[in-house]
C-alpha cells in the first residue's frame, strides 16, 4: 500500500472510531465525511440539545503535499495521537489551526 492511500485508510479509520461514541447529552449523531478526490476528511455533529440545533465539525483534516493536515480538533483527547499510534510519522502532521501556509516549507 502506498503512503497516501495508507494515510487516507489510517485517517478513516480513526474517523470510524470516533464516530461510534455516543455524546454524553442531547439527541446527537456523529457522521463521518470522506472526500477522497480532494482529500478532505471530517467528523460532524448533528441533532438537538436542550432544544437548541447542534451542527459543525468535530475534527476536520486534509492531506496536502503527502502531510496531513490538521485543521480542526475539537474532541478531548485529540486526534494526534490515534494517527501517530496508528503509523502516521508524527513529522507528517502539520497542526493547520496552529501553522500560518506561508510559512511552512512542505519540500522538506
Amino acid at each position: 500500500m502506498d503512503s497516501l492511500t495508507n494515510k487516507r485508510q489510517i485517517i478513516k479509520e480513526v474517523l470510524n472510531y470516533y464516530s461510534q461514541f455516543k455524546p454524553s447529552h442531547g439527541d446527537i449523531r456523529l457522521e463521518t465525511i470522506f472526500d477522497e478526490n480532494q482529500d478532505r476528511y471530517a467528523l460532524m455533529q448533528i441533532g438537538w440539545d436542550r432544544g437548541k440545533r447542534i451542527r459543525g465539525n468535530l475534527i476536520y483534516l486534509a492531506i496536502r503535499d503527502g502531510k496531513i493536515w490538521l485543521e480542526y480538533d475539537g474532541i478531548e483527547q485529540g486526534i494526534i495521537q490515534d494517527l501517530i499510534s496508528q503509523g502516521i510519522p508524527e513529522n507528517e502532521i502539520i497542526l493547520g489551526f496552529l501553522t500560518d501556509v506561508s510559512s511552512v516549507s512542505l519540500s522538506a
